[in-house]
């Protein structure tokens, strides 16, 4: 059932502030359905990221679609159903999938001759999502399993997730230096590199298109000029930017070995710095060494940010979150719950114009104001009470 903010005043006359304040509160904390009722047809709508590679740029962008409204589908069932990580979609073939799309809406469209990236907003047929959230609440009720995450004490995860780091393979061989340039062999070989697990921090590759070499080249991005990694970081939509920077070592012809140096950029500014040194193995193509070299270079920067979410100390503050809309409160808890910092979410107290938290967090105040900065949330204040707003454009629901 909806509760339109707009229907309040009436609502206060007959139960009085106090009964609405105190039913506002039991219908967040038990995980009612109560969007805006001109929200409503949000609940069935998700914004998904969507990168493909195919033949040909038309095909990818028919594989991204195909493959941004299955995700997206998931995100909604997930979010109505309240069990993302027990709840399972009923195996539903493409055609099934797309007869459940009502419409859809794409942004921020990228291609090359092969890959196609954007951003996909689905909106769903209402009444088809009800019956399949049915078969996906009932399939988790057999199981045992309860009906929402918050019940073990986070937020159900939606379509919020932690923004990717941006790579640039930077490439050097004797006098040259290359990024976008051909041929860039290290830079194909981290297109054809293994993909992250799921769950775990996304690096990205930008296309290398116009907006890309206006943004940043080799140089400015081996002597880590801040302007332009700045706005390449923007451009990808991303939190970081490393630049991994391969030279070549030869013996005549062969490629012998590669010197790596993994620069992590922040806001344009040096946060780590690591190297590597790697060496071809006896037989080993010139494009299986690169691959490899990709892929424990990819393996060596989600370690090490994993390992930035990691410490030893563990801490408890509470936070003011300032909203004018139950809307607002469900964006802010549903971006939190994608913050691997963040243990658990605890809700204090909730009125119109503000909602009163406790988090639970891993790591120092300074990291979790970085993780909570990659989701869009910024984090101001001090002890005792600090404050949580977001920071970046409001998230579908």
């Amino acid at each position: 059932m909806s509760l339109p903010l707009a229907s309040a005043s009436a609502l206060n006359r007959a139960v009085g502030r106090a009964g609405f304040a105190l039913l506002l509160m039991v219908n967040v904390i038990s995980g009612s359905r109560f969007a805006l009722a001109e929200d409503q047809s949000a609940d069935f709508s998700a914004t998904v990221k969507v990168d493909a590679t195919a033949d040909s740029a038309a095909a990818a962008r028919n594989l991204a679609r195909i493959d941004g409204q299955r995700k997206a589908l998931t995100l909604v069932i997930d979010r109505l159903s309240g069990s993302p990580e027990s709840a399972k979609l009923p195996k539903l073939d493409d055609k099934a999938v797309t007869d459940m799309v009502e419409s859809f809406e794409v942004a921020n469209e990228r291609m090359s001759a092969v890959r196609y990236l954007a951003d996909y907003t689905f909106h769903f047929r209402p009444s088809k999502v009800r019956r399949l959230v049915h078969v996906v609440d009932n399939a988790s009720a057999e199981a045992g399993n309860k009906p929402s995450s918050e019940a073990a004490g986070k937020p159900a995860v939606t379509e919020s997730a932690a923004k990717p780091i941006v790579v640039l393979p930077v490439y050097q061989d004797g006098a040259s230096i290359v990024l976008w340039d051909d041929p860039n062999p290290w830079r194909e070989a981290w297109g054809q590199r293994t993909p992250e697990s799921p769950g775990t921090v996304r690096l990205t590759i930008p296309l290398g298109d116009a907006a890309d070499l206006a943004a940043i080249d080799a140089d400015r991005a081996a002597s880590g000029k801040s302007e332009a990694l700045t706005a390449i970081t923007q451009q990808s939509g991303a939190s970081d930017t490393v630049v991994a920077l391969a030279t070549a070592r030869r013996e005549g012809d062969r490629i012998s070995g590669l010197d790596i140096s993994i620069k992590r950029y922040r806001s344009g500014r040096l946060a780590d710095t690591q190297s590597m040194t790697l060496d071809a193995h006896s037989g080993e193509s010139e494009g299986d060494f690169l691959k490899r070299a990709a892929d424990g270079v990819a393996a060596e920067i989600v370690a090490k940010r994993n390992a930035s979410t990691r410490a030893d100390q563990q801490a408890t503050l509470s936070a003011a979150v300032p909203i004018s809309t139950l809307g607002d409160w469900i964006q802010v808890r549903d971006r939190l719950a994608s913050v691997p910092a963040v243990r658990k979410v605890d809700l204090l107290s909730l009125t119109r114009q503000e909602a009163r938290i406790q988090l639970r967090y891993v790591g120092s105040p300074d990291q979790l104001r970085s993780s909570l900065a990659e989701v869009d949330l910024d984090l101001g204040g001090s002890d005792p009470v600090w404050r949580l707003q977001r920071s970046g454009p409001p998230s579908l629901h």
